[in-house]
């Protein structure tokens, strides 16, 4: 009998944390691809979402276009978690809504992971830091995305930390949708892991694909999923601090153009932090 090796993966995604902090127009099936990628098996797909059923009354272009968002998700597979705004006044007489769905999220996270394997958390609030040990300490693999405003403690508690900027096509780029992320012509994003001062040049790694081996940034090897590119500073954005590099906690995007020894990166900005 062979035995399934496939990974059973949950997807929990915080929809007001990550539109609010840089991930509007994310592509949630893009996210599903990527929690799911090296034959993992999606059983529990949770998007949380906030809805105001006061303005939706009012507003019937607010109604449709939520409507119609809601129903994308499904289309995907998502179970759409609706939190209904609530309405205060505060002590000034102001009206505010509060529709918070981390409770929620960490709740149906932990009960769910008994059938789970590897859980990717789409959120960069630090109050799940203890969802996170939580749910490492019951046996599954932790995995975080998120764009912008993220926990630097969330980040370290999570198996795996990725960028959303840096996962290929999860956040389209502008302008660049006839051409494959990564290719010759193309736009992409990534980091810059190793710059030469004196000599004034450097080179931008990104991830070229959504694949198994993600720990393989070595781009000599055949079976990495990354690509390098020569990035000369006359390149750079001029309103880059060159001293700050390399660093791999800045993303840039740029051009990828074919050079005399390879691929290489022009007309190179940064992104996050902006």
């Amino acid at each position: 009998m062979t035995r399934d090796k496939s990974q059973k993966v949950g997807i929990y995604v915080d929809v007001a944390n990550i539109t609010r902090n840089g991930g509007y127009g994310m592509r949630f099936d893009i996210l599903r691809d990527f929690a799911c990628r090296e034959n993992g098996e999606p059983i529990r797909m949770n998007a949380y979402v906030a809805y105001d059923e006061e303005r939706a009354k009012k507003d019937r272009e607010y109604k449709d276009r939520t409507f119609n968002f809601h129903s994308a998700l499904r289309d995907f597979g998502y179970k759409v978690m609706e939190k209904i705004v609530t309405w205060y006044v505060d002590e000034g007489g102001s009206r505010y809504g509060k529709a918070n769905a981390d409770l929620d999220m960490a709740v149906d996270a932990l009960l769910q992971s008994e059938n789970l394997d590897r859980v990717l958390i789409a959120t960069g609030d630090g109050d799940f830091i203890q969802v996170v040990r939580a749910l490492q300490n019951r046996g599954c693999r932790v995995e975080v995305i998120a764009f912008q405003n993220i926990s630097s403690q969330l980040k370290r508690e999570a198996d795996l930390f990725m960028s959303g900027y840096l996962i290929p096509n999860l956040l389209p780029i502008e302008g660049a949708e006839m051409k494959k992320w990564g290719d010759v012509g193309s736009k992409a994003r990534g980091i810059c892991y190793s710059y030469n001062r004196e000599k004034g040049f450097g080179f931008m790694r990104f991830l070229d694909h959504i694949g198994p081996g993600l720990w393989i940034t070595d781009t000599r090897r055949e079976d990495t999923p990354y690509k390098t590119a020569f990035a000369h500073e006359s390149n750079f954005d001029k309103a880059i601090d060159m001293g700050q590099l390399p660093n791999r906690e800045h993303i840039f995007e740029f051009d990828v153009v074919k050079g005399e020894k390879g691929l290489q990166a022009t007309n190179i900005r940064r992104i996050y932090p902006s």
